[in-house]
């Protein structure tokens, strides 16, 4: 449902100081330093944060940034200053040899990016040795690709940040650190886990606050509590909002007609559909697929 559209991803070898400034964006960026470090300085964010040999770092709210191997000096603009996007290739600045590492961009295509970034702290740091062993394969494979281009590289190259960007994710579930609120942190939790597994697989079932509980192997009252105060929202009112994300996905992306859509889901009156559909998606389904057709965003 996020679906991960437009990527870019590059290398960067610098020599000597360097300081960048990018401009606020939208999706989640992703670097991993090879060799050398640097200073990371987000608008927002109080401290400077240091990245040396092996960190990797996930940006996930778009901020402006700064990157930068000597913080007194004043930075350029990166668009201005790199206007041909990386596309797979290193960027050499300077001679090189000071600084090493990679980076990637994904821009989520999904209308609903904010079920993943909105749970997310603006700066996801992984710094510790034991957290950067699961990466430094992929790491190292990556600038391989980029050295060494063969046949199929760019392809070998997205899914190898992919993988480094899926690691950093799941090493931040591991650390407890940050917002500990929203469905990706409740996932790591084994009770509430096997309840939102249920939800995810069965759509359509009618499910009661009795069920869910007993699945996940608590009382009714404990149950609804816990997963308010893990996923942010109560049992009952994330089965609707899901509901409603898939159907909105079948309404922009397939044929099958509304009363379809709605069966599909576990709603045998279409009004009713209607009904929750406007509630929490801000608009009819009809004129969700009618903006869907003209290529216009509706806010969710």
């Amino acid at each position: 449902m996020l679906k991960p559209g437009k990527y870019m991803f590059g290398g960067f070898d610098v020599g000597g100081p360097w300081s960048i400034d990018f401009a606020e964006d939208v999706g989640i960026k992703c670097y991993a330093i090879l060799s050398g470090s640097c200073w990371l300085e987000m608008d927002g964010e109080p401290a400077s944060i240091r990245l040396e040999e092996g960190d990797c770092v996930l940006l996930a709210r778009g901020r402006p940034f700064r990157i930068t191997t000597d913080q007194s000096m004043p930075p350029v603009d990166f668009e201005t200053a790199y206007p041909r996007p990386l596309r797979g290739q290193i960027l050499t600045v300077n001679g090189g040899g000071d600084l090493l590492g990679v980076g990637g961009y994904f821009e989520l295509a999904g209308n609903h990016s904010d079920i993943l970034l909105g749970s997310l702290p603006p700066v996801v740091h992984i710094q510790k040795q034991s957290d950067r062993t699961p990466m430094r394969w992929a790491m190292q494979e990556l600038m391989r690709e980029l050295r060494e281009p063969q046949p199929g590289g760019v392809l070998v190259a997205e899914h190898l940040l992919q993988m480094i960007l899926l690691q950093v994710l799941r090493l931040h579930l591991a650390s407890g650190a940050g917002n500990r609120v929203g469905w990706l942190f409740a996932l790591a939790d084994a009770q509430m886990s096997t309840a939102l597994y249920a939800i995810h697989g069965e759509p359509a079932h009618r499910w009661t606050l009795a069920e869910l509980a007993e699945l996940a192997n608590m009382s009714r009252s404990t149950f609804a509590v816990k997963f308010k105060a893990l996923v942010g929202t109560a049992p009952m009112d994330y089965l609707t909002r899901w509901r409603m994300l898939l159907a909105g996905e079948r309404l922009r992306n397939s044929r099958d007609s509304v009363a379809d859509i709605a069966l599909s889901i576990g709603y045998e009156s279409e009004s009713a559909f209607s009904t929750a559909f406007k509630r929490v998606m801000g608009c009819p389904p009809r004129r969700y697929v009618l903006a869907a057709a003209d290529g216009l965003g509706i806010a969710v």
